[in-house]
This record gives structure tokens, sequence and C-alpha cells, in this order.
């Protein structure tokens, strides 16, 4: 058995009402809903949200709304995984579910990505949505308050980019794992974790309107 779970909850702040604003003709969780639905590898795919809004709007994308997230894990603190831990005992699931976290602003995610996830699970360890960066970190600079700059490794001032390792980040769109992990609080960069590699441009995390907008740019170029 596998499950989506998406959590959105009403109150952010950078981007009001950001989860369900309009984006290229639907409310933003509606991306999500949609790329879940035609993976067919989902027995459920759940809102987990605090919000009568937000809920109404899922629903109406096809998603269920078994229960509401208690208050007390929708404030701006709240991480992830106790989260997904609450809907994982909410819904009463087996600890040997595979649950994917799907986030409501993931609206580059696609089918196939969500596939790959599922296919490199397979022990206790989390499958997560991962991209390079674009300019080798070795070679990254710290500014002061005065706009003085340094190299945070100097040792890398002469080293070719080819000599360097790449270096890769959480893309902020997916993790899968069971549920007995999800529930057992287990950190998601733990050892063991494995990563999906998604192209660069179609990564965008979305916390400010600028963000907002390049993902819009993003979306009109590569379509949804």
């Amino acid at each position: 058995m596998s499950v989506c779970i998406i959590p959105a909850r009403g109150g952010s702040k950078r981007i009001p009402r950001k989860n369900i604003a309009p984006f290229h003709g639907r409310p933003m969780i509606g991306w999500s809903i949609k790329a879940a639905k035609e993976t067919g590898l989902f027995d459920r795919i759940v809102v987990s949200t605090d919000d009568l809004e937000i809920a109404e709007t899922a629903l109406k994308e096809g998603a269920e709304i078994p229960f509401l997230r208690p208050v007390a894990l929708a404030d701006d603190y709240t991480p992830t995984v106790p989260v997904i831990a609450h809907a994982v005992t909410a819904l009463a699931l087996s600890p040997e579910t595979r649950v994917c976290c799907l986030y409501a602003t993931a609206p580059l995610v696609r089918p196939n990505d969500l596939r790959a996830g599922f296919a490199l699970l397979d022990g206790p360890e989390y499958v997560m949505s991962v991209t390079s960066f674009p300019f080798p970190i070795q070679r990254a600079l710290r500014r002061d308050a005065q706009g003085q700059v340094e190299m945070m490794q100097p040792e890398h001032m002469l080293t070719r980019s080819q000599d360097l390792e790449e270096a890769w980040h959480d893309a902020g769109q997916f993790y899968w794992a069971r549920a007995a992990t999800w529930t057992a609080g287990l950190p998601v960069f733990g050892k063991g974790a494995k990563g999906v590699p998604l192209p660069r441009h179609r990564v965008q995390d979305i916390d400010t309107p600028e963000d907002w907008t390049r993902a819009e740019a993003l979306f009109a170029l590569i379509g949804g």
C-alpha cells in the first residue's frame, strides 16, 4: 500500500494563502494533487491541513481530508516529520506502508520523479528529491557588514571546477519513507538516505514573492 500525504497549513506569512493561490490556472496545491494522481501509485492522496478553505479546495482537486491537523502542529516552527507522523497515526497505517510526503508548493514535480522515489525506497531510510548546486560550493564567499568578501575555503582558489566534488541540496519537493520511519521521528538526512536527482530548471523553493514569480516563469517555459 502507498499513501501520499500533502502538508498544507493555512498560516503562510510571506506569501499569504500560498497553498491555494492561483498558479497557472489552478490552485497551487492542485498541481501536487494532479501529479500524485497521475503516478498511479497511491491508494490514497491525503491533505493534512488546519484550514477549512484549504480542505475544501483540496477536496475539489481530488484529495481526501479525513482529519484536520491540530493547531499545535500548524505553526511557523513545526518540522515536517511530526506532521507526517501525525497523519500516519491518524490514518492507522501499517508500519510497512510506503508514505510519500509531497509538498503543496511543488508545481514543477513530475509523476516520473515520484515513481523514481518509490522505486528507490528499500529499507528504513528516506528517499528525497535533490538537485545539484549550479556553482562549486567550495568557492563560496562570505560577505561582512562592510561589504568585504573572502573565500570560505581559500585552499580551493586555484582548483579547477572539474576537479571539485559536485554538491547537491534538497530540492524540497517530496520525501518517501515507510510509515514506521515517519512515526519513529527519524531524521530525513540520516544514514542511508537516497536522492532522486532533478534538473535544476525544475526546482524552485517557493517562500517569497520573488520565488513565486520565478516559479511561474519556469512553469511557463517547461509546461505543466
